[in-house]
């Protein structure tokens, strides 16, 4: 099945008592029993929902994978990946991670007595380094969030199969239009549901998607029994939005190229930072491991001041500025003051993440009013 037509159909049939062709909201908590214990697979709504069950089916045909588990946010998804660990466990991560995973990792789970080492992931070599005996995961992110770093997913995947080690690899950046981690090695793949998947900027929700029948066993263990799960009316919805994911994709592509040649020739811009750049350093990885780059970039002023920044935040007209990404509208962000404010200033500008650093989520307008209204703001 191609994916334009799994994204349709994958996952969904159509609703056995009515011939709906749409999946139905079943707006339930519980569920009637003939007796105790004979029912019809669903008991209790925090457990399995039907709504959701479809949804689920249609997360792990995406991703070629054999199972899918859906979560009331993307943290709440990762959330359930580190509850597989124990105290004294070690996690690899990379330094130039989404700000929401850096807290959780850093100010939750290094409370349970999780130790995190954040390197370079961009070098196979920095990941090997920084495994030892008590490495159980290593946690990836790629394209990375803000700075749109590309990581070998084969290579992290080799390194992981050698040291006995889970591999999940963060996958919302790309997409399963794009980019498939489980049919590269990773162990685990996990989505921010909430930005491409959904698509309209209306839902909040994570999804997990693998292979192991015992690893599925564990984490739906910890999903009953943390209860961390999306409600019906938003399955229904992610549902619907998937049916586009192959048109919204190609779009955002398209428009995220086009955005970056023109920033990329800009007098007033610094720096483009985008996969489908050619001569940047992760091209040739993000060429050979994706389908397309996507319609996320980051861009850096020449002017290299936060005043200048907010001044082209404040300038634009159809790109909104707001948290988030991956919805039909184009959106845009100050990472160091939004979405990562929570890493230490040092920290990021480890990475380059600077303080005047914008990011953009190109939408699928029509391209030509995206860089009308990027010249009116940038000047």
């Amino acid at each position: 099945m191609k994916f334009g037509t799994k994204a349709i159909h994958a996952g969904v049939t159509p609703d056995p008592s009515t011939g709906a062709i749409m999946t139905p909201i079943y707006q339930t908590s519980t569920y009637v029993q003939a007796s105790p214990g004979n029912h019809k697979g669903f008991e209790y709504a925090r457990s399995k929902n039907p709504t959701r069950s479809a949804l689920e089916g249609s997360f792990a045909a995406l991703e070629n994978g054999k199972y899918g588990l859906a979560f009331a946010s993307g943290m709440a998804a990762i959330d359930a990946v580190m509850k597989l660990l124990r105290p004294g466990d070690e996690v690899v991560s990379t330094n130039d991670l989404y700000g929401g995973s850096y807290r959780l990792f850093t100010r939750i789970f290094a409370h349970y007595g999780i130790k995190f080492h954040f390197v370079d992931m961009t070098s196979p070599d920095a990941v090997k380094n920084a495994i030892n005996a008590n490495t159980k995961l290593i946690w990836a992110e790629t394209p990375t969030n803000p700075m749109m770093k590309v990581m070998d997913i084969q290579a992290l995947a080799g390194i992981a199969k050698s040291s006995n080690t889970l591999l999940a690899v963060d996958n919302t950046f790309a997409t399963p239009y794009l980019q498939n981690p489980l049919d590269l090695g990773a162990d685990i793949v996990m989505h921010s549901v909430t930005k491409y998947l959904a698509g309209h900027s209306d839902v909040v929700m994570g999804a997990l998607m693998l292979n192991d029948d015992d690893l599925r066993e564990q984490l739906a263990f910890i999903q009953n029994s943390s209860g961390g799960v999306p409600g019906p009316q938003d399955a229904f919805l992610v549902l619907r939005g998937i049916k586009t994911l192959h048109l919204r994709m190609q779009r955002h592509s398209e428009n995220g190229a086009a955005i970056s040649r023109y920033l990329s020739e800009h007098s007033k811009v610094e720096s483009v930072f985008w996969p489908g750049l050619e001569g940047t350093a992760q091209y040739e990885i993000a060429a050979r491991q994706m389908k397309g780059f996507g319609g996320m970039l980051s861009f850096i002023l020449k002017d290299d001041s936060i005043e200048s920044a907010f001044k082209v935040l404040e300038s634009f007209k159809y790109f909104s500025l707001a948290e988030s990404l991956g919805g039909v509208e184009s959106l845009a962000g100050h990472p160091a003051s939004m979405t990562h404010a929570s890493i230490p200033r040092e920290e990021r500008l480890k990475t380059g993440l600077k303080d005047s650093l914008i990011r953009l989520s190109v939408g699928v307008e029509d391209v030509e009013d995206l860089i009308a209204d990027l010249e009116q703001a940038i000047g």
